[in-house]
């Protein structure tokens, strides 16, 4: 029994990093991929994890391998495709570490993934199963991931979703909230981001957003949004619980920051079970993710970038 699988993409994301003696950028080949970045925040945490998805078989693909291999992520469910290349991501940096997306996905090895290359029994034996928005993109990858759900969800898994809307990756916006409406509408844990639930709500009040996707989809049992620098809330019954974030933190990439948060609170739902929260238990949720989130701000890159348990009870004692 796994206690997270996620299904979605895996990367590189090239981040900029100074310039040449001849006044080049540089940019560091970083693993990443929002999926990936989750699990191996949870691997940091003790937890059992899996990652399913494909690369392409080339060097970035065989770099990704070794690199989840590295981290405790098991990769028996990672595909290597011949006929494809592993999509690639060139990540500028804001002074705040705000970021600024530019893809090589047109399609990538990860938009390639096959229904019939899903490992069902690994899906079937799984806690919770964790995806993304990014996997719906376009077939065959989109039909893989809504059998991946089925599977998990005849095993019995909690099925969690993070929307993770990157507008250039997608044909239409339209198309993009049909399909993020979709992922809500089969998971009970979401986390989501102040910008995203706007989107798929209209809404700029974050209650009256919460209130209203929670009253569509029923099946949502805890809403988590993040705000970047404002913090993050939790939403679950009748509890509506908010913590700020750890400022104190120079941040210097955001990227992973809010996969980082989704890995400690998928930990602390594996620990207490989402009908065991209150509102105690949800605070010090909020209060680890949250340091968790601002630890990874100060790094370039997210998966080999996870903050270490001690240091991030030390930030919140420091706090």
């Amino acid at each position: 029994m796994y206690d997270v699988v996620a299904l979605g993409e895996l990367l590189i994301d090239f981040t900029a990093n100074g310039s040449s003696e001849q006044g080049n950028g540089l940019f560091e080949a970083n693993p990443g991929g929002a999926p990936c970045n989750v699990l191996s925040m949870l691997t940091r945490l003790g937890r059992h994890t899996a990652f399913v998805g494909k690369v392409g078989e080339d060097i970035f693909g065989r770099l990704l391998k070794a690199t989840i291999e590295e981290v405790g992520i098991d990769s028996a469910g990672l595909v290597l495709d011949a006929s494809a290349n592993t999509t690639l991501a060139f990540v500028q940096n804001a002074p705040d570490g705000d970021r600024e997306f530019s893809f090589y996905r047109d399609p990538g090895a990860d938009e390639l993934l096959c229904p019939e290359e899903l490992p069902l029994e690994m899906l079937g034996q799984t806690r919770i199963f964790h995806f993304g928005s990014l996997s719906l993109t376009r077939e065959p990858s989109r039909s893989a991931t809504r059998a991946a759900v089925e599977a998990a969800r005849a095993g019995g898994a909690l099925v969690s979703f993070d929307p993770n809307l990157r507008a250039s990756l997608w044909k239409s916006l339209d198309t993009a909230k049909e399909q993020m409406l979709w992922g809500c509408s089969v998971c009970g844990l979401l986390k989501i981001a102040e910008e995203e639930l706007e989107f798929l709500t209209g809404c700029k009040e974050i209650g009256e957003g919460a209130a209203q996707l929670r009253e569509q989809f029923p099946n949502i049992q805890l809403l988590l949004v993040t705000r970047g620098k404002q913090g993050s809330i939790a939403f679950w019954k009748e509890l509506m619980v908010s913590q700020p974030t750890y400022l104190q933190i120079k941040a210097v990439d955001t990227t992973g920051a809010g996969d980082t948060f989704c890995g400690c609170c998928l930990h602390f739902v594996l620990e207490y079970g989402l009908e065991q929260l209150n509102g105690e238990l949800l605070t010090g949720m909020l209060r680890f993710a949250n340091a968790a989130a601002s630890l990874i701000t100060a790094k370039k890159g997210a998966i080999r970038s996870m903050p270490e348990l001690d240091a991030v009870r030390r930030l919140m004692e420091e706090a």
